[in-house]
Order: C-alpha cells, then sequence, then structure tokens
C-alpha cells in the first residue's frame, strides 16, 4: 500500500519521521508535509498565493519528500492532486498535542486527515500528549503502523477516517483500545489579558483536560489509561462506527502490546 504522510509541526518535526520510518516496514511512504510549523490552522486552504513545493533528499531514504510553503490541508491536496496521485491512504501526526473533543475542529492534523478522507482515501490522524518523549512517539508509530495494516486488509473499510490519540505512559501499562466519541469539551477556552507597555493584548490559554466527561469520550478514554480512537465523518453528527468494532479494536492492542 502507498502512504501519504503529513502532519502540521512541519517537514522537520522529529515526530513525522518517527511516524514515516514505522509505516516503511510494510508500505511505500511520500512524505508531504508544511515547510514550517502550522499548529491549529484547522482545514485552512490557500487559494489566493501560489504554493512553492521542495523536494528533500535530507531525511530517511527509500521516502520521497516534499515541503510545502502552506497548511497542513494543502499539503495533502497538492500532494494528492500532483506529488503522490497513487496514495491509498492518508495519515498524518504524529502530532505533540492531543487533539481530543471539540478541539478537532481547529486541529490541523485532523485537517490534513480530512483532506484525504474527502478524497475518498483511508485517512488517520494520530496525536500524543504534548510533554511525551521518544518511548511515547515510537508507541504510537507502531500503533499507526498496526492501523495502517487493518486498512491494507480491508478489516476498518475503505474510506474509514479516525482520530486517534493515545496517552503518554508505558505501552504495558496501557489498559486497552476504546471506540470512543469526540467530547463536547475544550481546552482552548480560556483568555488571559496583558500588557505590552503601549497596549492591552489577549491571549488564549490551554487549560488541563478534565475528566468529567463521559466515559464514552475520547478525553476520558486517554485520562484513564486507554488509547482512543474515534471515528470522524464529514457529517459531523454522523454516530455510525463503520467497521471498527471491538473485536477489531481488542487485535490492535493485542499487536500493539506484542511490540
Amino acid at each position: 500500500m502507498k502512504i501519504l504522510a503529513t502532519n502540521d509541526d512541519g517537514i522537520f518535526a522529529d515526530t513525522l519521521w518517527v511516524l514515516s520510518q514505522a509505516l516503511k516496514r510494510h508500505h511505500a511512504v511520500t512524505v508531504a508535509a508544511p515547510d514550517r510549523e502550522q499548529s491549529a490552522t484547522g482545514t485552512m486552504v490557500t487559494l489566493r498565493v501560489p504554493l512553492r513545493v521542495r523536494q528533500h533528499s535530507c531525511f530517511t531514504p527509500g521516502i520521497e519528500a516534499f515541503s510545502i510553503e502552506g497548511s497542513p490541508s494543502d499539503s495533502v491536496i497538492l500532494a494528492i492532486g500532483k506529488l503522490a496521485p497513487d496514495a491509498d491512504m492518508v495519515v498524518s501526526g504524529i502530532n505533540l498535542g492531543l487533539n481530543l473533543g471539540d478541539d478537532v475542529l481547529i486541529s490541523g492534523t485532523v485537517g490534513a486527515a480530512m483532506q484525504g478522507y474527502l478524497r475518498g482515501l483511508p485517512a488517520v490522524a494520530i496525536s500524543v500528549p504534548p510533554e511525551s518523549g521518544k518511548p511515547t512517539w515510537q508507541n504510537a508509530a507502531h500503533l499507526a503502523a498496526i492501523v495502517a495494516d487493518a486498512v491494507s486488509e480491508e478489516l476498518l473499510g475503505t474510506n474509514g477516517f479516525f482520530n486517534i490519540n493515545i496517552p503518554n505512559i508505558p505501552a504495558q501499562e496501557i489498559k486497552g483500545v476504546k471506540i470512543t466519541r469526540l467530547a463536547h469539551k475544550t481546552h482552548i477556552d480560556t483568555v488571559e489579558e496583558g500588557y505590552d507597555g503601549r497596549r492591552e493584548y489577549y491571549w488564549l490559554v490551554r487549560q488541563q483536560l478534565s475528566q468529567d466527561v463521559a466515559p464514552e469520550s475520547d478525553i476520558w478514554a486517554v485520562e484513564n489509561g486507554y488509547i482512543s480512537i474515534t471515528p470522524l465523518h464529514a457529517e459531523l453528527f454522523h454516530r455510525s462506527n463503520g467497521q471498527l468494532n471491538e473485536a477489531v479494536c481488542a487485535s490492535i492492542y493485542h499487536q500493539f502490546q506484542q511490540h
């Protein structure tokens, strides 16, 4: 299978290359990502200026890599249209910062994956807590590779769109994989005031997510030591899980723990 890997943290993000190397073990991988950090750009698309592309050869041997002067969504649209038109799947991440609840609506990581989904490809966005280190990145990359294999074997349908979040704990302490829904909650909901010596300004601040959410939600799952897989849809309130079910989640968890 041919996988397009992308992110919103930029072409030089270490997490993107941890992900790409894991996917490369069983699949052909092309990377197309923004040339700089583009977090919280959501589904932003560039329409009024040209998109310039640079090809890179300094990363992982055997992986074509392109940086795009644009948003994460631009990167995927351009890649599917010109740079990697034969892609079979889009994997976006590994994002340094969880994408949970209502925050998926502003996530560049999720927005990039959605562009693949809207073009008929299975798509996955995968995220870890911002304070996580390489062991958690490796866990997330291993999980993404398992999910890619499941897509290749058509165990998750032909056009699924999944938002995956993994807690920052050792793999052996992860309790399982939960099929979740988005919590109706955001952690970018606090405004602080400041003064720079000339005028007042305001700063949007991230707050700690609360466990005061429903047990079937993505926030609850991650806060309680589970991997969260949330099926997403262009119809935001669609409730179908497609072919994702408890048996598939159990298989994913079993393979994850074999790592």
